[in-house]
């Protein structure tokens, strides 16, 4: 898998998320973690597979709908590109900017401070700065 130029690889990025994710919670800067647990659950929503329509047969008679057997459940997760990750993160900046400029039209001020605090935080990642303020 490519990794784009100026971008980190997705596990690199991953890594980095949830070890600045950690500092943050160290350093009880709420924002930083709302912003990267935020980005962190987009990212494995993102992986997750789509159930297969119309269901299987019971596996169970106990269970409606049961599967049987030891994995019988379980199912690969979707591998997303270092562009997929940026683009991930790149949607959750700019959703933050702009509720933040929504806040500050009806004079919320502290909401606009603590929207933008966390767009800052996850436009680090994005540049490949990381959190620097940690």
């Amino acid at each position: 898998m490519d990794t784009p130029p100026g971008h980190r690889p997705p596990q690199e990025l991953r890594a980095l998320l949830r070890a600045d994710l950690v500092a943050a919670m160290k350093a009880r800067r709420p924002e930083a973690v709302s912003a990267l647990r935020t980005a962190l659950a987009a990212i494995e929503n993102a992986e997750a597979v789509t159930a297969p329509a119309g269901g299987r047969a019971a596996g169970s008679e106990h269970v409606a709908g049961a599967s049987a057997g030891v994995g019988s459940t379980e199912a690969p997760r979707r591998v997303l590109s270092a562009e997929d990750v940026h683009g991930l993160l790149r949607a959750q900046v700019t959703e933050r900017r702009a509720e933040a400029e929504r806040y500050a039209a009806h004079g919320r001020h502290d909401a606009t401070l603590h929207l933008r605090a966390e767009a800052d935080v996850l436009a680090g990642h994005l540049t490949g700065a990381g959190d620097a303020t940690v």
